[in-house]
């Protein structure tokens, strides 16, 4: 099909994902246009930059001249004007998922890194190793790299390493994204009912992921997280044969490969430049492997390590050349990212908004800087942590933090009717398993409440899966102004 094609319109191509795919499009020659509701820097700058065009708005003319193939973004409805005239004109159209595997995979060895958690950080880690190890990996991931590198790559070599979601690809798809990545190696990191929008229970989730399993290629592997008991009975469910090799892995002594001796190296007050660290034990069934450092902290993150580790080892590398590469990864934004440090006050950004992300960030924040006073400051915002599915998950995530802000609920009328999340009843929980918590309107609130009972050593970890009304930034002038 790729042949017939030289104009290819993106509808909502200001997204990070729609964005990444326009330029490599335009890197491979097409004639690449856009438009979107919202049409702002940096990613409006970088399109126009690299020479394609973008349209203000969704309107039927966006479509003339005719272009050869139409890419139609995630959050466009059947009734946008230009979803409703590509139909009208009978043009070709796919999603971006089916784009990705059509232009960009299909003639590589996937690496589809899917899960409830830990996908973002996992597929980033294993796209800078096979990078390290000169392997010149294609990659997806869906978010943004410390090291100032694209979050998407059309590699030369024979792996692509992309993140499996399995939120639903279009309108006219209501399929999970990841179906469409042709699995050769899959990675299931976890799984626990998000999504709540799309999915009605997790049995409902699960499905997803058996038919993600069932498209593996039976040449490939299969590699699942030991944690989760329900993801290891998955195997086999959606057809008898033949079925991929498996391994398992884990933290907890039942998996093929575990992790053991885990040891946090942490950050103290008063040192500028330190980064924590962990080290541990790598078993094969029950034999020492190697010992791995990793420059993350976190059990999860050495779930993740692990994970990678496992990978690596499948095709073909050895254990001196992995452990090499493993310090050089400089992590992803918005995963335990330190935005601002005034003094030894630590502003800090992560995206956790599922309960056990939550639990498990501030787990893991608390061990990288033990010495420093740690306040969880939690916006539910996204789809399922605005909803009450998670009421009682948010009454136990919050046990390591010294204090916990919660905010309100983000756009609360977007919630159906009895379904929203209580928060004040989620603040009750936390004081009465006997720790610190408050509920607080909106940032201002937040801010002067901060600023008025920090001390110094604190890290302030700021969760929320959007911008939070800016917070991170407006916390750190505040805090900078009184440093002053």
């Amino acid at each position: 099909m790729t042949k017939t094609i030289q104009h290819i319109h993106l509808i909502a191509i200001c997204g990070t994902g729609m964005g990444s795919l326009a330029m490599l499009l335009k890197e491979k020659g097409f004639t690449v246009t856009g438009s979107d509701q919202n049409v702002y820097p940096p990613m409006s700058t970088t399109l126009e930059n690299a020479g394609i065009k973008i349209f203000t708005g969704f309107k039927a003319e966006n479509l003339n001249p005719k272009p050869d193939l139409v890419i139609v973004g995630n959050a466009i409805s059947k009734t946008n004007p230009e979803a409703m005239e590509m139909e009208k004109l009978g043009l070709k159209f796919m999603s971006f998922p089916q784009a990705m595997g059509e232009f960009f995979i299909k003639d590589k060895k996937s690496i589809v890194i899917s899960g409830t958690h830990g996908k973002t950080t996992t597929t980033a880690l294993m796209a800078h190793l096979l990078k390290e190890l000169k392997a010149d990996p294609g990659y997806l991931i869906g978010g943004v790299l410390h090291d100032g590198q694209k979050n998407v790559h059309d590699g030369k070599g024979d792996y692509f390493v992309i993140e499996g979601d399995e939120y639903d690809t279009a309108y006219f798809d209501k399929g999970p994204k990841f179906l469409h990545y042709r699995p050769y190696y899959t990675l299931i990191t976890s799984l626990e009912f998000d999504h709540a929008d799309i999915y009605r229970d997790l049995d409902h989730l699960t499905e997803s992921f058996v038919k993600l399993i069932d498209k593996t290629n039976p040449n490939g592997f299969l590699l699942l997280n030991t944690h989760y008991p329900k993801l290891i009975e998955l195997r086999g469910r959606g057809r008898a044969s033949p079925l991929p090799e498996m391994s398992t892995y884990g933290i907890n002594g039942k998996g093929d490969w575990d992790a053991r001796d885990i040891e946090f190296h942490p950050v103290l007050p008063g040192d500028a430049k330190a980064i924590p660290t962990t080290s541990f034990k790598i078993f094969y069934k029950e034999k020492l492997e190697t010992t791995l450092t990793i420059p993350m902290v976190g059990s999860h993150n050495v779930q993740n390590a692990l994970a990678c580790f496992v990978l690596l080892k499948k095709l073909g590398y050895q254990n001196d050349a992995i452990q090499k590469v493993f310090s050089t990864f400089k992590g992803v934004k918005r995963r335990q990212e330190v935005r601002e440090k005034i003094g030894d006050i630590l502003v800090m950004d992560d995206f956790a908004h599922h309960p056990t992300a939550v639990l498990e960030t501030i787990a893991a924040v608390k061990k990288a800087y033990p010495q420093h006073k740690l306040w969880a400051i939690f916006e539910p915002r996204s789809n399922s942590s605005k909803r009450n599915v998670f009421q009682e998950g948010y009454g136990k995530a919050f046990d390591e933090a010294d204090q916990s802000i919660i905010a309100n609920v983000f756009m609360p009328e977007k919630v159906p009717d009895g379904k929203i999340l209580d928060v004040p009843q989620i603040v009750a929980e936390v004081c009465a398993r006997g720790k610190n918590a408050i509920n607080l309107p909106d940032v201002d609130a937040i801010i002067a409440h901060v600023v008025s009972h920090i001390t110094s050593p604190a890290v302030l970890l700021i969760m929320s899966n959007g911008a939070f009304g800016g917070i991170h930034q407006k916390m750190a002038d505040r805090l900078s102004l009184i440093a002053k």
